[in-house]
This record gives C-alpha cells, structure tokens and sequence, in this order.
C-alpha cells in the first residue's frame, strides 16, 4: 500500500465544486440508519447563510471546523487520533480557510439578466415557458427565489408520506427530515441531486416534486421546466 498524507477538502470538493461522491452520515447509529449524504458543490458559498445539507450550521467556518473534527471519522476520537486528527484553531486557520471558501463564485449564466431571470433576448421559446412553469404551476419559486434561487432555509418536504419505513439496500428508509434549500445557479454541473443523491438528473428531480408537490405538470412543461434550470 502507498502512503497516504490524509484527505483534503479538494478530494472531494474538486476544484472548489464537487467530485459527485455520496458518503454516510458520520454521527447516526445504528448502521442502517445512517443516511446518504451527497457532496454539494462550494460555487456561490459567499451567497449561503446555513451549511450541512440537514445540520443548519450557522456559518462556513462552523462547518470548516465542523468537517475536519468529525466527518472523517465517525465520531470516533480514538480512530481520529490513530488517523492524526488535526484540530484546526479558529483564528489562523479555520477563518482563512472560510475566505478562501467565500471566493468560489457561480458558474457564468450568460442568458441571465441581473434580477436572476431569463433575458428574453437571449433565452429560447422553451427557457422562456420553462421559467413561467417555475414561478407559477411547478411552485419551486416557493423556495428557491432569485437571483440565487434559494431562500436560505430548511424545509420539511415529508416524503415519508408516500411509504411505510423499510429496509432498502440494507439502509432504512425514513422520514429525511428538514431539508436545506440549496441553490439552484449552476445546477446543470452538480447532479446527482437533492441532499442524498437519490435524483440523477433534472429530468428525475422534477418528476419527484412534481409527485411530492402534486402539481400535475405535463410532460411539455416538465421538458421545458428543466430547459429553464439548465440555463440557470
């Protein structure tokens, strides 16, 4: 076997966006209670005010410390020991390392104008009606508000309402709980998608909060409601 210096954020976090790996949850037991969790990207952190997909950290730099304490090791602290845990301390390295965080902008969405919709002059037919479709029947606009398309909150989308909890690939299946609501600028890099990656593409994502949300979209404007994300 190599030697191996550790894992870095950039591991997984790939040049300040996303590898698209999924791990289990760290702090939760047993086993097949632990859920999935999918690597988010850091594009637009400057713009976010709660961290962890269901943790609510208040700040990057809770979550900065939060991740290197915890989420490679189990909670375990005598496994961290053996791995060489290394503390980070709050003012010389811990702020830093949020600014650095801070500067990893969205990618560009040129058919944007500066209110965060689409510049009629430059999206298509099918954007256009697409756009429609998510301020008015799909309701995501409920939740994801423009510019940035997130409303900085947790929300409980009670999926448990549609299965009794069972066991599925050796993982509980349960109620998920709050939610984050994480942007949507860019979204067409970052699948697979919602805080487990349960969603591989946009096509599935809205299909299951046009279930979740009973807005009975038809297939047109499903199409054409993921055209208008992919130019987000």
């Amino acid at each position: 076997m190599r030697p191996s210096r550790g894992v870095t954020c950039f591991d997984c976090h790939a040049n300040g966006h996303t590898n698209a790996s999924t791990h289990l949850v760290g702090d939760i037991r047993p086993q097949p209670f632990r859920h999935r969790i999918d690597t988010p990207t850091l594009r637009g952190v400057n713009v976010q005010r709660l961290f962890g997909s269901q943790r609510a950290l208040k700040t990057v730099e809770d979550f900065t410390e939060f991740e290197q304490r915890a989420a490679y090791f189990d909670g375990d602290h005598v496994i961290a020991a053996k791995k060489g845990v290394n503390p980070l301390e709050r003012g010389s390295q811990v702020h830093p390392m949020a600014e650095f965080q801070e500067l990893l902008d969205f990618p560009p969405a040129p058919k944007l104008a500066i209110n965060g919709k689409l510049d009629p002059k430059k999206a298509t037919e099918a954007e256009l009606r697409g756009q429609e479709v998510f301020f008015g029947k799909g309701q995501c606009v409920t939740c994801h508000t423009p510019p940035y398309y997130t409303d900085g909150l947790m929300h409980n989308l009670k999926v448990e309402r549609f299965y009794k909890p069972r066991m599925i690939n050796n993982l509980m299946a349960s109620a998920d709980g709050p939610i984050k609501t994480f942007p949507l600028r860019g979204i067409k890099e970052s699948p697979p998608y919602l805080h487990d990656g349960r969603l591989l593409t946009l096509e599935d994502t809205v299909e299951f909060f046009n279930l979740i949300l009973e807005t009975k979209l038809t297939d047109t404007e499903k199409s054409d409601l993921v055209s208008f994300m992919r130019a987000l």
